[in-house]
């Protein structure tokens, strides 16, 4: 990859199996194994909550993983069994470990990637 300030990753993923994204230890083990998976340092344990129960259309667990070069976020909607990932780091990293990582813990059925660099 060529330098740049920042790399971001997003990924909208569905087909999820519903067991695993209602799972908030799935999900927790997910965010450790993905954090060592592209060689990023973790700032902290992960923060998972289950969110929006008021709507559901939107409820589900939400992600927030700070990581020394910066974040990783996600939200799981439980009733659609759809993911929203999004990795943001200053160091690069290889998007497709972060695609076999999702549907290895997720089962995805499908997965749409956007890939941004990013520089002021």
């Amino acid at each position: 990859m060529s330098q740049y300030w920042g790399y971001h990753l997003v990924i909208d993923a569905s087909g999820c199996d519903h067991d695993a994204i209602t799972s908030g230890d799935q999900i927790r083990a997910f965010c450790k194994e993905l954090v060592r998976r592209i060689d990023m340092v973790a700032y902290g344990e992960p923060l998972v909550e289950h969110f929006a129960t008021h709507d559901p259309e939107k409820a589900g667990y939400s992600l927030v993983q700070l990581i020394e070069t910066s974040n990783i976020c996600a939200h799981f909607v439980d009733k659609d069994n759809t993911m929203y990932l999004d990795v943001f780091s200053c160091k690069p990293f290889e998007t497709e470990v972060v695609k076999q990582t999702v549907a290895d813990f997720f089962g995805a059925q499908y997965q749409r990637m956007l890939f941004l660099t990013r520089q002021a």
